[in-house]
This record gives C-alpha cells, structure tokens and sequence, in this order.
C-alpha cells in the first residue's frame, strides 16, 4: 500500500515509486490510498491493483476508521506512507501491515518500523526523497519520471483542440496566491503567443472565472477549457502543446508526467524546495533569492503577499520561450 493524500501534485510526484516497485518486482500488487477528487489521474495505471479513496469528507474520523478496517483484512506486507501528516500516520501504524515505511516528519513514525528524512536543501527533488523510501530494497532500475495515462477515449475527446499545427496551454490558477502569476502577467503572455497559435486555458471548475478575466482583458480570441476537460484529458492537451505555461502548481507535474515543453513561473517558491519540472525541454522563470530577501516566503505561499508588494510575482514575459 503506497498512501499519499496531499495534493494533485503530490500525487503525480508519487507514480516513480509505483513504477519503481513494478518494474523491480513485477508480481508484486500495489495499492494506492489517494485524497477523494484526485483518483482519475492514477485510474488508468497498470501498474496498480487497486486505487483506494480517502474522503475526508465524509466524516474525517470515521473514514480513517472504515479503511484501516479494510486494509486490516488485506494483510499488507508493506506500507509506504509518502504523506506527512498525522491522519495518514494513524491509518499507516493501524493498517496491520507487516511492515511501515514513511518520513519522519509525520507525527506517528515513531511507530514506524523504519524512518526516513525529508529534507527541504540542497535541491533534491521531491521524486527522489519519495524514492529514498526505498533505499533498503534490491532496486535495480529506478524510474524517476512522473507517469499518467490517458484513456483512449480521454485521448479522444481532446482530439478537436490538437488538429491545430500550434497551440498553448496556460494555467492560470493555483492554490495559493502567491504560488499564481497575477493576472495582468498572463494577459501579457496571450498577446505575445496568440501571434504565434492557439490559447486554451486550463484548470478546474472553479478557476473558469479567473480563465474568463484574463481572456476578456487580453482582448484575444482564447479558448477557456476550465472545468471542461477531466484531469487526464488535461494532460493529453498538454502533451501535445508547443508550450506549457503554468505555475508552482498541479498542472506543472502533468507537464512532468507528459514530459511536456513546459515554462514555469515560480512566484513566491523556489525549485529548489524539490517541485520543479521534470519535462525534458523545461524553463523557470522567477526573481533569484539574491534580489528578493523575502524570496522564499514559504513552502506553499500565502493567501496573500505577506509584505504587501508581491514583487516575486513582476516576472519578465519577453523571457519566456514559445
């Protein structure tokens, strides 16, 4: 049972461990324990058994409560808990497996059997500090790349958007305030790309409003697919985009997955906490450190600019590539 009940990105980050064991062990089965809302981006892995839901939603306590009772009667030889968080330490140390693996930083590993850092320096990239769970094993091929796969008929449905010779995907949104580019900065980025091909606009249903904005105010002929598209077909429309322009944000590691040309804006964050792209072809752009002391001001950023300037976020659009 591999358990990651974060985010998207997170998620998407925690397939090189899937692949990983798969390709290493290949009779073994996997599990995997997802957050409720994120389960059709892992739906289509072979590699997995069985994807399992945790819907906080339902009720927090007594969600963790019905799948520790599940896992209990599947009698798993091992537990991998990639999330550091105290409701997955409970389910990992209740689960009944025969033996638990996770970072130390969740408040229930000293019930592990084994413990591993997760440090924040020095770069490392969040595949590799998943991968170094399992540093104790016989691995012999390590798959580090992100992986997600579309359906056929996910494929299918966003067929009529890539018969274009040139078109962009943007994602305009995130989680986080000041993980997202402002607004005016993607207006800017349309007019320079619509010269060049097609804009479609990514993201979910509740960022089809700030998709909407933008287009209106950069006064081009876009295309807004918020909340259109499921999140696989997401990631197909972004594999075959000239360009991939996104945030510190989920959509960055559907590029990675799709090993997608990406550009990434990095606000308020820096690369080097371990979240940057993968993609073959990737650039960053963002104010360095050295110019900005207040660069980074966090892991996650804020809901808003914590000194009331958001200067990391006046980034240079003639730099991009397209």
């Amino acid at each position: 049972m591999i358990i990651q009940t974060a985010f998207l990105g997170d998620e998407i980050l925690a397939t090189p461990v899937v692949e990983t064991l798969k390709v290493n062990f290949p009779n073994c089965e996997i599990h995997f324990l997802v957050k409720n809302g994120n389960q059709g981006l892992i739906e289509n892995l072979a590699s997995l058994h069985k994807v399992w839901v945790f819907n906080k939603k339902e009720g927090k306590i007594g969600e963790m409560y019905r799948l520790i009772r599940s896992f209990r009667k599947e009698r798993f030889d091992l537990v991998l808990n990639l999330h550091r968080f105290g409701s997955s330490g409970m389910i990992s140390v209740l689960s009944g497996g025969r033996k638990v693996i996770g970072f130390r930083k969740n408040p229930f590993s000293f019930l592990y059997h084994v413990r591993k850092e997760h440090e924040l320096k020095d770069g490392i990239h969040e595949v590799d500090r998943n991968l170094s769970l399992l540093h104790d094993f016989d691995i012999h091929t390590w798959v580090r790349r992100p992986k997600l796969t579309p359906s056929e008929a996910q494929i299918q449905k966003i067929l009529p958007y890539t018969k274009l010779d040139t078109y962009y995907c943007l994602a305009p949104a995130s989680v986080w305030y000041t993980k997202q580019l402002p607004a005016h900065k993607w207006v800017e980025l349309i007019r320079i790309l619509r010269k060049k091909g097609s804009v479609y606009l990514l993201g979910g249903p509740g960022d089809r409003e700030l998709c909407q904005k933008i287009i209106k105010e950069s006064g081009a002929d876009c295309i807004n697919l918020a909340g259109q598209l499921s999140l696989l077909e997401s990631a197909a429309l972004m594999q075959k985009a000239r360009r991939n322009y996104v945030n510190d944000s989920g959509p960055l590691h559907f590029a990675s997955a799709m090993n997608a040309p990406t550009t990434v804006f990095f606000c308020s964050t820096t690369p080097h906490f371990g979240f940057g792209p993968l993609s073959e072809d990737a650039q960053i752009i963002e104010t360095p450190s050295t110019e900005l002391e207040c660069k980074p001001c966090g892991l996650h950023g804020h809901s808003a600019c914590p000194k009331g300037h958001f200067k990391c976020g006046d980034l240079p659009m003639e730099k991009v590539l397209n």
